[in-house]
């Protein structure tokens, strides 16, 4: 078994260092490109925005989500906001009113069909030059819109997403989070700066009208509606950018197990996006987007079920092995006057020098630098703290479940759930 699982350890190892190099080379030669975009000329002239909110039982966060839209600085007579209650079962029709009467301000009601049927009737009623999505769990600074606009002088340029910024984490597994949404930072401009990005996220992408017009409204995607729209956007040749100091804060997940739904659903998404996409994989004319990101993508999925198959491996090996050991010579416990004398002292001779033991610190090396380098790109500090391990500590826990659940899912051909 161990003869198997060995060389394949050190193929995936590789390209996950391969992967990781490749990221912070595309940071350093970009560096100068990574810049901030923000045009505040008195004769700019912007161009016309449509925010669409679709809501599901938010009746909580929406009000928060709308106060922050009005409260952007944008010309007023640029911006309109559609509000898109997608048959909500609690109070948020209720809140919504409070912004009824406001002149930019439309206020919509449907039956329940999912938020790319929201989406879509707020695209129906659009004629502004720009189309957004705002969750409506989530809340932008207000220079963050002028801030991705500027985006849009390049005429290639069809899509901007922002960066997403968790709000007011208070549990270690917000924290995580947090860290884990500043490495998607870094991770997006990069892939920005290769034109890879792989999904324009609902907390406020902007996007040009003519992207629906051309490739059609939103589709149901398996729940991941706006992953589905940027493979569409590649496929046509529309350039995705990033807008890295373009700043929104968003809700996530506070339990370990809405934690797991939430992703369950992403990785699901994205291996039945590859799969309805698959036209597209290592097909040069795609770019960056097919010969990088979807295999980096389609890797990291069989790297996490791998290794965690492995750690099981080998845990259950070296318990065995103890036991087994305990069994043949029994239990000696040493004299406490020893115990001390072993912990008093330091020999370089048990350090491991084992390749999969330094190949793991190398890669876990490499993992540290990018958390750097996303909270230097998100805070404008480099400064490591307490949730960052408990980031790798969660997540090199839970991810491959939710990984494993995801694969199982496609193959057994059952659909996750939203809810």
């Amino acid at each position: 078994m161990e003869a198997f699982l060995s060389p394949i350890f050190y193929v995936f190892t590789f390209c996950a260092v391969y992967v990781e190099v490749f990221f912070l080379m595309t940071y350093i030669e970009g560096r100068k490109d990574i810049v901030i975009r923000l045009d505040d000329r008195p004769d700019r002239i912007y161009p016309s925005v449509t925010i669409i909110v679709p809501c599901w039982n938010e009746e909580t966060t929406v009000g928060g989500t709308v106060r922050s839209l009005l409260a952007l600085d944008y010309p007023k007579d640029k911006i309109k906001i559609i509000l898109v209650d997608d048959g909500s079962t609690d109070g948020t029709w209720k809140a919504l009113q409070e912004f009824a009467g406001i002149p930019n301000i439309d206020i919509m009601r449907k039956e329940n069909g999912g938020k790319h049927t929201a989406m879509n009737l707020g695209i129906e009623k659009t004629t502004t030059d720009l189309i957004g999505c705002l969750d409506a769990d989530s809340f932008v600074t207000p220079s963050a819109l002028k801030r991705i606009v500027p985006y849009f002088d390049e005429a290639e340029v069809m899509a901007v997403s922002p960066s997403i910024i968790v709000n007011n984490p208070k549990r270690p597994m917000e924290w995580a989070q947090k860290v884990e949404y500043q490495l998607s930072v870094y991770l997006k401009k990069m892939l920005g700066l290769m034109n890879g990005i792989h999904v324009t996220p609902g907390p406020f992408s902007i996007y040009r009208t003519k992207v629906f017009t051309q490739l059609g409204p939103y589709r149901e995607a398996h729940k991941t509606e706006d992953m589905e729209i940027a493979f569409r956007m590649h496929e046509a040749g529309m350039r995705i950018e990033q807008c890295h100091d373009a700043v929104v804060y968003t809700k996530t997940p506070g339990t370990p197990y809405a934690l797991y739904k939430q992703r369950k659903r992403w990785i699901y998404g994205f291996i039945n996006n590859v799969i309805d996409y698959r036209r597209l994989v290592f097909r040069s004319q795609y770019g960056a987007f097919a010969l990088f990101t979807i295999p980096a993508g389609i890797l990291s999925i069989f790297s996490a079920v791998y290794l965690f198959i492995f750690m099981i491996y080998t845990t259950g090996k070296f318990v065995i092995g103890k036991i087994l050991e305990y069994e043949a010579i029994g239990v000696h416990l040493p004299k406490i006057a020893k115990i001390k004398t072993h912990l008093a002292t330091f020999d370089w001779f048990f350090v491991s020098t084992h390749s999969v033991f330094l190949i793991t610190i190398l890669l876990y090396g490499f993992v540290f630098l990018s958390l750097m380098i996303g909270s230097k790109m998100a805070t404008g500090k480099w400064r490591p703290s307490i949730a960052m391990v408990w980031y790798i500590a969660i997540y090199s826990i839970i991810a491959p479940i939710w990984i494993i659940s995801a694969v199982f899912n496609t193959i057994t051909r059952r659909e996750t759930s939203w809810r």
